[in-house]
């Protein structure tokens, strides 16, 4: 079976970055149209001129480098903020005495704000208050004395960056939890697979040895009862893995990584093929006419799990117990019923053999069609049998996908 490692991607600051890249554009294109709306406000045009066609090269240029936080430097984002407080310091030098004193805008007018912005997207409130405080002192200097306005703006674009980088920061380390979370979602999934498969295999014969030894006796019985001590082990290491550590999460430039092993088959299967071999003497297989297809990982675990409750039967209702396999095709899901004559289940016994590591039930059914998207309902009435109904939607792969990407 092909298995593949998939990579997801997580990032709630990505958006951030393609807005800053845009609102750079329009800003820059803003800054030119109340230019040329006033250039007659302006005595000294060929500055305005000069310094709109390094801001216009510069923004363009610079596109990619607003693009992630990766591509985002420390060196940029001076050069850039640099780019802003010159253009505030050069009005004065080209824009008349009447324009400033009015409170006219200054040239690079609100592109000032997305380099501040830039700071607050790549490292968060306080880098975002570093340049938000260099900008109010340059704008302080250019007007020459603290106005009304003057002191409106640049309280708004203070509050505004402090607020858009605290932002940023909670959302990474969200996206780092959530990361984590996921991690740890996928490999207790992976135990649990293992687990089901150490009970359907190992556990299985140990316990068988350990019955067959003890009704041998002698060099057997030691031989049994050495089984019967790794069976216990391995139960208890079983039962306690439940919940692993989890990998640690990366913190790319796209966001946080997640990894995840998946199953990469294509395609459906037809559940009554392998179901099939079950059937016997003592085991009767009902099944519709025409093909019953489920996806290959989904057919494959409601094969396991009807196995797992064949192995039940034979266990504690005897060898010569019959059983049998009841598989309904419905137009939503598939349900596949294993019934026995046996004597049932006491009330109770399921919590305690599951408290004693026996998992049978809980892992290699239940957990089984769980990860399907399923259910598993078991009933039972002592002295008259038990019955294992499971319940697979037709779409389980993709119930398991989603459940990867939350």
């Amino acid at each position: 079976m092909a298995r593949r490692e998939r990579v997801m991607r997580m990032s709630v600051e990505q958006p951030l970055w393609r807005a800053l890249a845009g609102y750079r554009v329009l800003t820059m294109l803003y800054a030119v149209g109340l230019f040329a709306s006033a250039y007659d406000e302006f005595t000294r045009p060929w500055v305005a001129i000069a310094y709109y066609g390094v801001l216009c090269g510069w923004t363009m240029a610079t596109l990619p480098k607003v693009a992630s936080a990766a591509s985002c430097t420390k060196r940029f984002l001076t050069a850039d903020l640099t780019i802003a407080l010159a253009g505030i310091l050069l009005t004065r030098l080209a824009a008349s005495a009447e324009r400033i004193d009015a409170g006219g805008p200054t040239l690079p007018s609100i592109w000032t704000a997305g380099a501040v912005l830039a700071f607050a997207i790549k490292g968060g409130w306080r880098w975002a208050a570093f340049a938000s405080t260099l900008v109010a002192a340059v704008n302080l200097v250019y007007r020459g004395a603290p106005t009304r306005d003057t002191v409106h703006n640049v309280i708004l674009v203070w509050v505004a960056s402090i607020a858009i980088g605290y932002v940023v920061e909670v959302a990474r380390a969200s996206e780092r939890t959530l990361a984590r979370a996921l991690e740890i979602e996928a490999a207790t999934r992976e135990r649990e697979r293992l687990a089901r498969d150490i009970h359907d295999s190992v556990l299985q014969v140990l316990a068988m040895v350990k019955r067959r030894g003890a009704a041998l006796g002698g060099e057997a019985a030691e031989l049994g009862r050495l089984a019967g001590e790794q069976e216990v082990a391995l139960r208890t290491l079983v039962s306690g893995g439940l919940v692993p550590l989890s990998r640690l999460s990366e913190d790319a430039a796209e966001g946080a990584v997640v990894g995840a092993v998946q199953e990469d088959e294509p395609g459906s299967v037809d559940l009554r093929a392998l179901l099939a071999p079950y059937a016997g003497a003592t085991v009767n297989l009902a099944e519709p006419g025409a093909p019953v297809p489920l996806a290959p990982v989904a057919a494959r675990e409601v094969a396991a799990a009807v196995g797992a409750a064949l192995d039940n039967v034979r266990r504690h209702a005897g060898e010569h117990a019959r059983a049998w396999i009841l598989v309904e095709d419905e137009p939503d899901e598939v349900i596949v019923t294993v019934r026995d004559d046996g004597p049932g289940i006491p009330e109770g016994r399921l919590a305690q053999a599951e408290g004693e590591g026996r998992l049978g039930v809980a892992l290699s059914i239940r957990g089984r069609l769980r990860e399907l998207g399923g259910s598993a309902e078991l009933i039972s009435v002592p002295g008259q049998g038990t019955e294992v109904e499971l319940k697979v939607p037709k779409d389980s792969t993709d119930v398991r996908g989603k459940a990867e990407q939350r």
